[in-house]
């Protein structure tokens, strides 16, 4: 290894200095939740709604489409356990809920996902103290 003189120090120091602020704000990408009124979708339950986000092809051949919804809860607010017409994936993008199935009942929070298959019942309460976001892929069969 070659001696490394003072110009070469005083280089390497302002180098490491300029590349911090990069290294320090590096991590994950968080997407940012949107932010829904109280009027927007279609009112599933007092509190709880739905907005439709889109259809999507699907890639999976057992699936023809993704259709994507965010389900929105108002602090406190329940969706009674019903029936799932298809399976789905639930991603909490806001909020902390405890989920019912029929056979456990668990704690989910924001950035935490869980699965529901098709003819199960599930339930959903809000127990945080803002409102809460279930971002749900219904997977359609093909």
């Amino acid at each position: 290894m070659k001696d490394m003189n003072r110009r070469s120090a005083l280089a390497l120091g302002l180098a490491a200095t300029a590349a911090t602020p990069l290294l320090i704000s590096a991590g994950p990408a968080v997407a940012k939740t949107k932010e829904y009124g109280k009027t927007d979708g279609k009112e599933l339950a007092p509190g709880v709604r739905l907005v439709e986000l889109g259809t999507f092809k699907s890639d999976i051949p057992a699936y023809k489409s993704i259709n994507m919804v965010d389900i929105v809860f108002q602090p406190g607010a329940v969706a009674a356990p019903s029936m799932m017409d298809n399976d789905m994936l639930c991603y909490i993008t806001a909020g902390e809920f405890t989920i019912k199935k029929p056979d456990r009942e668990f704690k989910i929070k924001e950035g935490e996902m869980y699965a529901c298959a098709k003819g199960t019942t599930d339930g959903a309460t809000n127990t945080s103290n803002a409102v809460g976001i279930h971002t749900i892929g219904i997977l359609i069969p093909a």
